[in-house]
């Protein structure tokens, strides 16, 4: 809208706590023009950037943050989970997940798929298996998979459908076991393909009720971290009719499970609400499921197992280096030891041979030495833990994880220590909390290691600035993405953050949804 001087108005924000850096600062009114910050300051000061023309927008004694942000969330799933896939996560008992399991077989049409996601051994006291899965929806396919999205299970319809057989071998980077029915990391895609196609059309609906929700969460941008050439012409479409209702970044998935073909470089894609110019590599498994690569062998498992490396050094350093030369970045699920020294010597080598690249990820870096904090600095690597973890998985880490290992357990204050930038997420879902309020709190007060929570400015600042200059901060020329809180997080006791309840997610355009902007500006 513009005024009849031809000129966008402005708005200030006032009437309630203003932190431009989420640091525990406030300011007395914040300016606003063209989706960009003017002024953060006082009262006059805020006047005196926007002129006569503006609007004010009392606050009500709600507090303003800059957008929050989740760093690594897989949205089409989110959405799927809120709309078609069986949601097993809130099942507290092998009977329950039973129960829901029988309940959606007799729901659905004969001959159709049961798909669900989120059950979990050390809580519900269930690792589904192939007999039972026959039993409880008898004559039908059925693909249940483990809440970490690394360990699924079958029944034998769904393998006679995928055509896997007594003898059908394991993949690289991925183990089937055919009289369990069980298929872990790469494995999964020989299940994975037997199923009907999703539509552009359901990509984006699941889309869409991913991000919605999300956005009633309080946040403002997010990264869907594993993306392949479907999902993706589904947001370009839905970004091309103006409808993504909060900013996305994409990583392009180069290697899909259970196969050992190489996807292409994707296009690189800007604009206001969109950004794709990062791809995704799976070097090792999931922590929860001990399925992440280490060094020792986990708990409770016989024969001992190392967990799973799902690809070689050289094959992930070509992969890798394919994109660091053509400016992509690189974000690479690494969570165990033995993952975190292959990945870090990747991208040491990287650096080394092709200098002046762009800076890389780690997503969730779950189990870090010492000597992988000081190397993932020198090397500029952004870190991508999940506090949420902390409180959700603690139970399995417990049942799984060493003693030697055990005190490297997402060492979240140790990362800032390190001087590392760190963003958090969610990681969701791999659990089944998605407010970020919620993953503040697990990050000052859940700490697995003894020591290792961190600050409400850190939380908040990870939960902010994401991987992006542009965003966490409100200070003039920034984006004037926010999020209104009722309630002050600053003066809240850490052990309430989580009930503070979100008043609005705004997400700051200038004129045009969907015109390009300057690369310089989505770093």
């Amino acid at each position: 809208m513009t005024s009849p001087s031809g000129t966008t108005p402005a708005t200030i924000y006032t009437g309630g706590p203003i932190y431009p850096q989420a640091d525990g600062h406030t300011v007395q009114a914040l300016a606003v023009r063209g989706g960009r910050v003017l002024a953060a300051g006082t009262w006059a000061e805020a006047r005196a950037a926007v002129g006569a023309d503006h609007e004010v927008h009392e606050l009500g004694g709600d507090t303003l943050l800059p957008g929050l942000t989740d760093a690594h969330v897989h949205v089409w799933k989110v959405g799927q989970l809120r709309t078609t896939l069986l949601d097993l996560r809130e099942a507290e008992s092998a009977e329950d997940v039973a129960a829901l399991v029988q309940a959606r077989h007799r729901e659905l049409p004969p001959g159709e798929w049961l798909w669900g996601r989120g059950w979990n051994g050390a809580r519900q006291g269930l690792i589904p298996d192939r007999a039972l899965l026959d039993a409880l929806a008898p004559g039908r396919p059925v693909l249940l998979t483990r809440t970490c999205a690394h360990i699924h299970a079958v029944n034998t319809r769904a393998l006679e459908a995928a055509g896997i057989g007594p003898d059908t071998p394991s993949p690289p980077g991925g183990e089937l076991d055919y009289e369990l029915g069980r298929l872990t990391e790469t494995a999964y895609g020989l299940v994975y393909g037997a199923r009907p196609t999703p539509t552009q059309a359901q990509f984006e609906v699941w889309i869409l009720a991913g991000l919605t929700y999300l956005k009633s969460l309080g946040l403002t941008a997010v990264t869907d971290p594993a993306v392949d050439a479907p999902l993706y012409a589904a947001y370009w479409a839905l970004d091309a009719a103006g409808r993504l209702p909060i900013r996305v970044n994409l990583l392009y998935i180069r290697r899909p499970d259970g196969g050992s073909d190489t996807l292409p470089l994707p296009e690189k894609y800007l604009s206001e609400r969109l950004r794709c110019d990062s791809v995704k590599f799976f070097p090792d498994g999931g922590l929860s499921g001990a399925t992440a690569a280490v060094s020792v062998p986990y708990l409770n498992l016989a024969p001992p197992n190392h967990g799973v490396l799902r690809l070689d050094s050289a094959e992930l350093y070509e992969l890798a280096r394919e994109a660091h030369i053509n400016g992509f970045r690189i974000g690479a699920h690494a969570i165990g030891d033995v993952a975190l020294d292959q990945l870090l010597g990747v991208y040491t080598r990287l650096n080394a041979e092709h200098p002046g690249g762009r800076r890389h990820r780690i997503e969730h870096f779950g189990l870090p030495s010492a000597a992988h904090l000081q190397q993932a600095h020198a090397l500029g690597v952004i870190a991508v833990p999940q506090p949420t973890f902390l409180h959700e998985l603690r139970a399995n880490y417990d049942r799984y994880i060493p003693p030697e290992l055990a005190g490297q357990v997402f060492p979240l204050r140790a990362m800032f220590e390190a001087g590392l930038d760190v963003a958090f997420s969610s990681g969701d879902p791999v659990v089944r909390e998605l407010r970020p309020l919620a993953g503040v709190q697990a990050a000052v007060s859940e700490a697995y290691v003894p020591g290792m929570n961190v600050t409400l400015a850190q939380a908040f600042g990870a939960y902010t600035h994401g991987d992006s200059h542009e965003r966490g901060s409100l200070r003039p020329g920034f984006r004037a993405d926010l999020t209104r809180v009722g309630g002050d997080p600053f003066h809240t006791e850490a052990h309430l953050l989580s009930g503070l309840p979100v008043h609005g997610a705004i997400v700051a355009d200038p004129f045009v949804y969907g015109a390009p902007v300057a690369e310089s500006e989505m770093t």
